[in-house]
């Protein structure tokens, strides 16, 4: 039988109360080594501090199975400084006009083995660009073909730079993909995407 999925908003404050569940989500989710996990957990909170923090978690009898958060992207922020530094050693500034001048940054956005293949993932992307003010959304995920590549571009992502390696990460290529906002809807069906996207350690 289907269970109903309830999506929530959370302010900054609810967010960092609840990461210790998110981080059980992101563990199932995206199963990183465990030493690993303090650090995550730290990002997490030190996003919440950026402007517009936006968070969707997605409940199910009252047990989070999938989360999403973005804030609005600016330099001096660890992420967008090195794919703004990416995008211009590559002679991409066309691309980083017209996709980085303005960005919501989309940092994650998993939801639990147990709960995927319910579009899940998708109802918490569209809830969270709904009614942004930027006018495109980015974010990274590996490169390669993946079920989180399949759903970002049937919402209407692109790849604006592939295969690019992060500080920390050079032997896990990234596809930086990018939308305009309001995202397209698609009726094709969602599959699996759990583990997407993903953000190096580094914050």
């Amino acid at each position: 039988m289907a269970v109903d999925t309830e999506l929530r908003e959370l302010d900054p404050g609810a967010f960092a109360h609840v990461v210790p569940a998110l981080l059980e989500v992101y563990e199932a989710a995206m199963r990183p080594p465990p030493e690993q996990l303090p650090g995550r957990a730290s990002v997490m909170h030190g996003h919440t501090r950026y402007p517009g923090f936006r968070a969707i978690l997605a409940v199910q009898d009252e047990r989070a199975v999938g989360f999403a958060y973005a804030f609005h992207g600016t330099n001096g922020q660890w992420w967008h400084d090195v794919v703004t530094t990416g995008m211009r050693v590559r002679g991409q500034r066309g691309h980083l006009k017209r996709y980085l001048s303005d960005p919501l940054e989309i940092a994650e956005v998993h939801v639990h083995p147990d709960a995927q293949n319910q579009g899940i993932g998708r109802r918490m992307l569209h809830r969270l660009c709904e009614g942004r003010p930027e006018r495109t959304a980015v974010l990274s995920t590996r490169s390669g073909p993946s079920a989180a590549r399949h759903l970002y571009r049937s919402c209407g992502f692109v790849e604006v730079l592939d295969r690019f390696s992060f500080p920390g990460s050079p032997d896990q290529p990234f596809s930086i993909m990018a939308a305009r906002l309001p995202l397209t809807s698609s009726a094709a069906p969602e599959r699996s995407p759990g583990r997407s996207p993903w953000w190096p350690w580094t914050g």
